[in-house]
């Protein structure tokens, strides 16, 4: 079951939200023997937030795990998935927070739990900050609060360029991404399969559902500056996972927890930048102790 929820974002961008289970039903009002609509949930809300060039779907294995006592929506940001892809101009991170909150009021989530990875993360922890009256917990996985620097814009702007674009196949996407990838370290079919969820067919093979271009813009617009001071803002309670061999290293994951008013700290073993997606159970575990005391309080 995958439904989705139509939602309008920053600057009137039509975002494209995600349920994959239902959630669970609100307690059913005493009978009076006239007839009655369903009542909606009342579970406690969450919403899930890709990273960049990510989509709603590499969240349904956790939105599932997480319909048996949550209502959980992950949302395609903009530019990504099957939300609208506006001008590269409007990949700013106001634009981005903007559409979260918007998503968190429309769909009657709040006070939410947020779960982002890498630039979801980001915009999760500026949400937060911004509007705390709206977030309950916070779940930050795998990204750095420092500034990455012109040299690794210029990396990603390179590595774009390396893609063999068409692919003839999902295989070959797999293939590519998963083994052949300049930054791929060892086989990895998770990060193949990652990747051939956000590929669509052209009439001349297999293209990302984004364009590289407004990834690089979206990108841009976080680098080349430091998130501390937004993460001093939360005040949440907020939970800072990395995966062993991810990009958070753990000096500076630590040093997040500390700044962070209300921070705690676990690790995903054996998993690297893609830990909610390539090991989910491990995933699963590492999450659930803060999930138990965040959205039962």
């Amino acid at each position: 079951m995958a439904r989705r929820i139509d939602v309008t974002g920053a600057g009137g961008v039509r975002l494209a939200a995600w349920e994959f289970a239902d959630p669970p039903k609100a307690e059913p009002p005493e009978p009076t023997g006239e007839p009655g609509v369903q009542a909606e949930s009342d579970a406690p809300g969450v919403l899930l937030l890709h990273g960049l060039m990510g989509r709603a779907s590499h969240w349904a294995a956790t939105a599932r795990w997480l319909a048996g006592r949550h209502r959980a929506v992950a949302l395609d940001q903009r530019g990504h998935g099957q939300s609208d892809k506006p001008a590269p101009a409007a990949y700013t991170r106001e634009a981005y927070v903007e559409d979260a909150e918007a998503a968190v009021e429309q769909l009657g989530l709040g006070p939410v739990l947020l779960v982002g990875h890498a630039m979801g993360a980001l915009t999760a922890w500026q949400l937060a900050a911004k509007r705390p009256d709206l977030v309950r917990g916070l779940i930050i996985c795998d990204m750095r609060a420092s500034a990455l620097g012109a040299a690794s814009q210029r990396d990603w702007a390179d590595w774009f360029r390396s893609w063999p674009l068409p692919f003839a196949s999902l295989a070959d996407v797999r293939a590519f991404f998963g083994e052949h990838d300049p930054w791929v370290e060892r086989p990895n079919p998770a990060r193949g399969a990652f990747y051939a969820e956000v590929m669509h067919e052209c009439e001349d093979g297999w293209r990302p559902v984004f364009e590289p271009e407004q990834m690089l813009s979206s990108r841009e617009a976080w680098v080349y500056d430091a998130h501390w001071e937004e993460l001093a803002q939360v005040r949440c309670p907020a939970l800072v996972v990395r995966g062993l061999d991810g990009e958070l290293g753990r000096a500076e994951a630590q040093e997040m927890v500390r700044v962070l008013p209300r921070g705690v700290y676990a690790e995903v073993p054996d998993a690297g930048h893609l830990a909610h997606y390539d090991h989910p159970e491990s995933w699963r575990a590492a999450v659930e102790p803060f999930l138990g005391r965040v959205l039962t309080a």
